[in-house]
């Protein structure tokens, strides 16, 4: 394994494990203890929570402008994007998870491929639906940044839920920084940057500066003179806002301090390799959501309290207790559907699913969409695990 893989790729994949657990993020059970109704499960990301249909479309990008900064002899940097939009119901057909190829990279990747099928990951019930007719009107726009080695797909369950309050949602692959992401003609590209990043905070942070460059490029294909989506006049142009998980969180927040076109940001458990400006973010609002081991004040992850001083908008830093780096990603609301579990994270994958996708949404409803959100003005009964923090 790399050295990457050994240290900073612990903090980022497996926040509140112990170093040397860096892929094993599920305890898996003994086969014998696997029932054959669990290894005939069909997985199924949860409903979305808002009143729209979704629809959802794929792009491949090509910034003909830049050389690929992980592999320059592959020539101009090349982005995969699902597009994921307020669509009219009965429309369209059944959109997939993701490939088999791309699930099985994955699986092995997290050193699961021996306890799951591939063909079980990848045939993941989703909501959304190709081709679907899309809603009349103008949405704002959410894009999203996976964690580092994770492909864009395991944000879907955000996506869609987004999709169904009434946002059009980019999530975007980054190449050569996932495990397998699968592009046109059959090509596959995997994570070379794992390979070429250093163990240390300025090796990753390019890995941010250089993610920041391709929202800004992504954002240029979809809003500009001739856009690059078929439905690109469904986008209001004066409401983005983005998310990412972990170095995509990081991401968010140097994208917002490189292009002004970002109204709003959410870090869901990225460490900033990358600090957030001493001069703030313009006054733009950003919300931290993270682990409670790891980035509560005073914890671990001291990158949080630095940047946390830095940011001069509305803010808000939320810590979810019990929970671990994969929380805020669809890959526990799977595995819980699998038997599988984190013992150093036992919040449950339901749990994971319904938090990330209520304050995500409520962060952007507020922020975007102009509509008060009581869900951010302090702690909730109904979400016990949710702190707000204050240091």
């Amino acid at each position: 394994m790399t050295r990457i893989a050994h240290g900073v790729l612990a903090t980022l994949l497996a926040a509140a494990l112990p170093i040397g657990a860096v892929t094993t993020t599920f305890a898996v059970p003994a086969a014998a203890e696997r029932s054959a109704s669990v290894a005939e499960t069909r997985l199924a990301l949860p409903g979305p929570t808002g009143p729209n249909a979704v629809g959802r479309d794929t792009l491949h990008l090509v910034d003909k402008d830049r050389r690929d900064p992980w592999v320059p002899k592959a020539g101009a940097r090349e982005l995969m994007v699902s597009m994921f939009y307020p669509a009219h119901r009965g429309s369209g057909r059944a959109a997939s998870y993701m490939s088999t190829e791309e699930a099985r990279l994955l699986l092995k990747f997290q050193k699961l491929d021996r306890a799951i099928p591939a063909k079980q990951v990848s045939a993941t019930r989703t909501n959304a639906r190709t081709d679907a007719r899309p809603a009349a009107g103008k949405y704002p726009m959410v894009v999203l940044s996976p964690g580092f080695t994770l492909p864009r797909a395991t944000l879907t369950s955000v996506a869609e839920d987004l999709a169904s309050r009434g946002y059009v949602v980019a999530a975007v692959d980054h190449a050569y920084e996932s495990s397998g992401t699968a592009f046109p003609g059959g090509r596959m590209t995997t994570c070379v940057a794992c390979e070429r990043v250093e163990d240390d905070d300025p090796g990753i942070g390019a890995v941010a500066k250089g993610r920041a460059k391709d929202v800004s490029f992504v954002l240029d294909e979809l809003t500009g003179r001739h856009p690059a989506w078929k439905h690109a006049k469904m986008i209001d142009r004066n409401r983005i806002g983005m998310a990412g998980h972990s170095i995509g969180g990081n991401s968010a927040a140097q994208t917002m301090a490189t292009d002004r076109r970002v109204r709003a940001g959410v870090n869901m458990d990225g460490t900033f390799f990358v600090p957030v400006p001493a001069s703030g973010l313009n006054g733009r609002p950003f919300m931290m959501l993270g682990t409670d081991s790891l980035h509560r004040p005073g914890g671990e992850d001291k990158s949080w309290a630095r940047d946390w001083a830095r940011l001069d908008g509305w803010k808000r830093w939320l810590t979810v207790a019990d929970s671990g780096h994969f929380t805020f990603v669809d890959l526990p609301v799977l595995g819980g559907q699998l038997g599988l579990s984190t013992p150093e994270a036992p919040l449950s994958g339901k749990r994971s699913g319904e938090i990330t996708r209520a304050y995500v949404g409520a962060f952007f409803d507020l922020h975007l969409r102009g509509v008060p959100q009581p869900l951010l003005d302090g702690p909730s009964t109904a979400n016990p695990e949710v702190r707000f923090q204050n240091p």
